[in-house]
């Protein structure tokens, strides 16, 4: 496998707890040399070893700190820690600001601050952030969501090709403009609770933001995954898939198609 090209696997999609076979928001993206965990909810730990070791993560960003995205950070602290991998310390760890004091708010159990940062090294995200992580470019803009900060990511190689992943967002006009010409647009779609996008409302950021293929994911329980597609395909004249665990997608520059279609290639572990 060409460990440079861009790919995004997904973890899981599940949303507001994990199901049996599906953890919740945590997808594996790889491309320029490099892994990055994106979202760790709960769950999402255990399937990240299905296609790459702890130590091996190169950063891990963080969209929001609502647990189902960020709870598995908690057994990724001890994991780095104790239990003798092979890993440089500390990690990346991309997210909102006071995501170290929150981590460190369950982790501690004395009078002393647990050392979040001998795992983590933290860099908060701000509207705008950007970095380079090998041979990836991730850029972070701030977008509505009920709660806590939330934000979504774009991740870019050197080949050109990019994805865009909404976190988790009503549709706002920071979503469209990072996923402007996107060729992969992964958009959650948990319309069953304020401060997110409905699976038409996905497909209409999508082809907004003129993304070559849309992938929904986090759709809320009471809409059926195949339901949500066609939702989503009524509204963007592109590919559209779901976001099953263990779905793996190629991003190629430019992949988008003509017509409208309900089908997007995709493989399972």
């Amino acid at each position: 496998m060409d460990r440079d090209a861009l790919r995004i696997t997904v973890l899981g999609s599940a949303t507001p707890f994990p199901r049996p076979g599906n953890p919740c928001s945590g997808y594996l993206v790889e491309g320029g040399g490099v892994r990055v965990w994106v979202d760790a909810g709960t769950g999402t730990l255990a399937e990240l070893q299905r296609y790459v070791a702890l130590g091996d993560i190169d950063a891990v960003w963080i969209s929001h700190l609502h647990a189902d995205h960020s709870a598995d950070l908690l057994t990724a602290y001890y994991g780095l820690l104790y239990a003798g991998l092979d890993v440089s310390l500390p990690v990346a760890l991309l997210g909102p600001a006071g995501i170290a004091d929150r981590l460190a708010g369950f982790l501690t159990h004395g009078a002393d601050r647990s050392p979040v940062e001998k795992a983590f090294a933290v860099h908060e995200l701000y509207d705008g952030h950007e970095v380079r992580i090998g041979g990836l470019t991730l850029r972070s803009r701030a977008v509505d969501h009920d709660g806590p900060a939330a934000f979504a990511l774009r991740v870019e190689d050197e080949r050109g090709s990019s994805l865009v992943y909404s976190g988790d967002c009503r549709p706002c006009s920071s979503l469209v403009e990072l996923g402007r010409d996107c060729d992969l647009f992964l958009c959650e779609a948990d319309g069953d609770v304020p401060g997110h996008h409905s699976p038409a409302q996905a497909g209409r950021s999508a082809a907004r933001a003129g993304a070559g293929r849309l992938v929904v994911t986090h759709v809320g329980s009471g809409v059926e995954p195949a339901e949500a597609v066609a939702l989503a395909a009524a509204e963007f004249p592109g590919d559209v898939a779901h976001a099953d665990p263990g779905a793996r997608f190629e991003v190629t520059r430019r992949s988008r198609t003509p017509g409208r279609t309900t089908t997007s290639r995709a493989s399972s572990r």
